[in-house]
């Protein structure tokens, strides 16, 4: 028993002064040290700053998508050479299905808009229903939504914007006034709340929106169907998702007489399941990139472990001389990439956290510290120093100590 106690704080002996050697070794040439680190080091910046962004733009993403509606389908129609999308009357029938609560169509124009001596190009005019105002009941800042009436008779009534309101109404309250959108009268009946009106800007390529009768969009791009439109589920729709996908893919297949390709049904959960696919392509590619950063390093710390050995020749063969065995000179050769790597990859995930939360402030997105990635950059840097010192160390633990001593 005491054999094994002796033994075992030998070796506990013996490993603390093959750290202690290999720190004052690493502490004597500090620049080669450094040159060597340095290798490691930016790989793993590089690893952790790449996979925590993506890591916060597919988070930030996520979020987006829930904004939108977890409750909703987007049905994209490209129809048949009978019928090129939706009429009112297929919407309707969509939307007295039992799992919905209600469909909003999805039509647009870009315009130019006039009043007096103002005067503004390309312009978004964004189509809505009523259910729209149903479903955002706080889009009205001022002024009324669009009636069931003005839908019906393609009326031209619009809201506008704020953004709108200063450039065209500067002083002046719109409700009720006269607004030329692609030289036609429209009366403005209300001013969009500025809420929503972030929202809807973020989409116009202008930054500025303008809502009327979907019918009258339709009207002014001499259209007769809707191509977009999106179903807002009740409870029932939400618990049978994929039964609601289901029935609905029948009813567009009877109204398009079963021709393939004439339409898409997409749910917001499907939309984020291949955006976080393409994400994790992407982190993974660049990833990948990165890390050879890491082999790069890996092989600075063999070449700085070789020239080491070729250095250390003579005090090896003293070790060898006195009595070290061959293992012992492996582990303390290992033990010293084993450092340079660890040091490089500790420096590393520091800076690589640094980088990534710079990044996603630049950026505007959500920044997560990624364990996994943390998790990561250690086990590459640990793999980089075994790996990559291996070699030296065998070359070191190999040689023959008469020969080594004779350089004496």
């Amino acid at each position: 028993m005491n054999a094994m106690v002796h033994k075992l704080l030998g070796g506990v002996y013996m490993f603390t002064e093959s750290v202690k050697m290999s720190i004052s070794n690493i502490m004597h040439n500090r620049l080669r040290s450094f040159l060597t680190i340095l290798g490691v080091l930016i790989g793993v910046t590089a690893v952790i700053a790449l996979i925590t962004t993506v890591s916060g733009v597919s988070t930030s993403l996520s979020d987006s998508f829930t904004s939108m509606g977890a409750d909703t389908m987007t049905v994209s129609v490209t129809g048949n050479d009978m019928q090129s999308g939706l009429t009112a009357e297929n919407m309707n029938e969509i939307a007295e299905f039992d799992e919905i609560n209600g469909v909003i169509p999805s039509v647009s124009a870009s315009v130019a808009v006039a009043r007096g001596d103002e005067y503004e190009s390309s312009v978004t005019v964004m189509g809505r229903n009523t259910y729209f105002f149903t479903e955002n009941d706080d889009a009205v800042e001022r002024g009324r939504a669009i009636t069931p009436i003005d839908v019906s008779e393609s009326s031209r009534v619009c809201l506008i914007d704020t953004d709108l309101v200063e450039e065209f109404f500067y002083g002046v309250d719109p409700i009720g006034e006269t607004l030329y959108i692609d030289d036609l009268s429209f009366t403005v009946i209300g001013i969009i709340s500025e809420d929503i009106d972030e929202t809807i800007t973020e989409m116009m390529s202008d930054g500025s929106g303008i809502i009327v009768p979907y019918t009258t969009v339709l009207k002014m791009n001499s259209e007769r169907y809707v191509n977009s439109i999106t179903v807002y589920l009740n409870e029932l729709g939400q618990q049978n998702l994929d039964a609601l996908e289901t029935k609905l893919g029948e009813y567009l297949d009877a109204v398009f007489s079963y021709e393939d390709d004439t339409y898409t049904i997409s749910t917001m959960e499907s939309i984020q399941e291949i955006m976080d696919s393409m994400l994790s392509m992407m982190s993974a590619l660049l990833s990948g990139i990165a890390s050879i950063s890491l082999v790069v390093g890996g092989i600075g710390i063999m070449n700085m472990m070789l020239t080491s050995v070729t250095e250390r020749t003579m005090e090896i063969g003293m070790k060898k001389a006195i009595g070290a065995k061959p293992g012992q000179i492996q582990v303390q050769f290992l033990i010293e990439a084993f450092l340079l790597s660890m040091i490089g990859g500790v420096v590393g995930i520091i800076l690589g956290i640094v980088l990534s939360a710079i990044l996603c402030q630049v950026m505007g997105t959500t920044f997560t510290i990624s364990y996994s990635a943390i998790a990561l950059g250690v086990g590459f840097s640990a793999a980089v120093g075994i790996l990559f010192g291996w070699s030296p160390a065998r070359k070191a633990s190999k040689l023959n100590p008469i020969d080594a001593l004779r350089r004496m």
